[in-house]
């Protein structure tokens, strides 16, 4: 297969490079860096940080003009099980990054994340019998009520959202992935690595879900890992999931018929690249960039476009 010009553009994202929620990555590495990296990568686009990681609305445009990349979407977590005022603030958080993407021209879309529970973070790939760790009727009715919510704020921007199932959240499991696409008018992330963790084939929910999908994460990981902090009881989410994600083509996903398959029934949107790691310093940066470039790599030969990439 021929990677066809009207087929996907393919982005990569900070945390591939260590920035995820409130941090700010590699010390001594600034954001314009990091998108400079990415751009001589040979990737056409990136995901936002967190909100403000590159500045304020017209300093993020201006950042993602001067490396010569899109702004393909912006990651948002919610709570959203949590009381109003914790939801006022993630929802403020939405808007902000909402500016950021009109700034940068309007096409990226809003990836809206549960957050789960502390519990949840405890149970990777939750027993769903486990009353604790998941929804009932009334959670589903609130679910879906903030889902609107976050659909109507991005609305008033003139943006789309799509909705990211993650593992230790109350939407990791195929079945909870039913119930948010039922209960809800939200489009959907694929991401290979979370739904393989959770016990789905990836290859597969892509046929199932192909027509609510308008988002892509392509990322590959080590099920021994997550089996591994599930038999020790390991409560350390963020310093063992450092250690899930390997980069493409080492690890447990069955990538390239997942991607052959999915540029054949027409997706057009964007491939973003993740592989989530700690936060890079800046003696670990160029190897962290090289690794990125061999993603990139993987991806068009899967798609049988690897000439190019030699």
């Amino acid at each position: 297969m021929t990677l066809a010009s009207s087929g996907p553009s393919i982005g990569n994202a900070p945390i591939s490079y260590g920035v995820f929620g409130a941090t700010a990555g590699a010390p001594g590495v600034s954001p314009g860096e990091l998108l400079a990296g990415i751009a001589q990568a040979g990737y056409a686009g990136c995901e936002l940080g967190p909100p403000g990681f590159f500045g304020t609305p017209n300093e993020t445009a201006a950042a993602f003009a001067a490396a010569g990349l899109e702004a393909v979407g912006a990651y948002v977590p919610i709570h959203f099980t949590a009381r109003e005022q914790i939801l006022q603030r993630e929802l403020s958080a939405l808007e902000r990054s909402a500016r950021e993407l009109v700034a940068c021209g309007g096409q990226g879309v809003l990836i809206l994340a549960d957050e789960g529970s502390d519990a949840l973070l405890r149970a990777p790939v939750h027993d769903p019998a486990d009353p604790r760790l998941t929804l009932d009727a009334a959670g589903w009715r609130r679910f879906a009520a903030v889902a609107r919510r976050a659909q109507q704020l991005a609305v008033g921007y003139g943006l789309a959202t799509s909705f990211h199932p993650h593992i230790s959240t109350y939407v990791e499991r195929p079945s909870e992935i039913e119930a948010v696409l039922e209960s809800t008018e939200l489009s959907l992330t694929l991401d290979t690595g979370h739904l393989l963790l959770a016990g789905a084939d990836p290859l597969g929910a892509l046929r199932l879900w192909r027509p609510r999908v308008n988002h892509v994460h392509v990322k590959d990981v080590r099920l021994a890992v997550l089996e591994r902090a599930r038999a020790e009881g390991r409560t350390d989410f963020d310093s063992w999931w450092a250690r899930v994600c390997v980069p493409l083509g080492v690890g447990d996903v069955a990538l390239e018929p997942f991607l052959n398959d999915l540029v054949a029934g027409g997706y057009d949107g964007w491939l973003v690249v993740e592989q989530d790691r700690a936060p890079t310093s800046r003696d670990q940066y160029a190897a962290v960039a090289e690794e990125q470039r061999a993603n990139l790599r993987f991806v068009h030969r899967a798609l049988g476009d690897g000439d190019r990439f030699a």
